[in-house]
């Protein structure tokens, strides 16, 4: 009898190890938060000079680095090549999002005057 349960306990802890989610690194927890901030919003191609980026397409700097917007488009907003646009000057913007590979995920975005 003690056998067996002894048994049924090794079995259910070794389940309940097996289970466990993998550990993260602090860079995996940071690219999952999203998070509130001010960061320089302008056109990949025109104004951060991103590589294998064709047309022009809504880019964020973080950090020193330039990522594409997913979830949001250049013309969403205004027009991207008025003299004050996105793809012929940079502009502060607040987002809320999170960097996800080489892509920034936003889920709001308002740009600063």
């Amino acid at each position: 009898m003690r056998a067996t349960l002894l048994t049924i306990a090794l079995v259910i802890s070794c389940s309940l190890l097996g289970c466990q989610s993998p550990q993260r690194t602090s860079s995996d927890t940071q690219s999952q938060v999203s998070t509130s901030q001010t960061v320089e919003a302008g056109c990949a191609t025109c104004i951060f000079d991103m590589k294998d980026v064709t047309g022009c397409k809504l880019a964020v700097k973080i950090d020193g680095k330039a990522y594409l917007v997913k979830g949001s488009g250049i013309d969403d907003h205004g027009d991207a090549h008025a003299s004050d646009g996105l793809c012929n000057a940079s502009r502060p913007a607040i987002v809320v999002g999170k960097v996800k590979g080489d892509r920034f995920v936003v889920t709001n975005m308002t740009l600063k005057p």
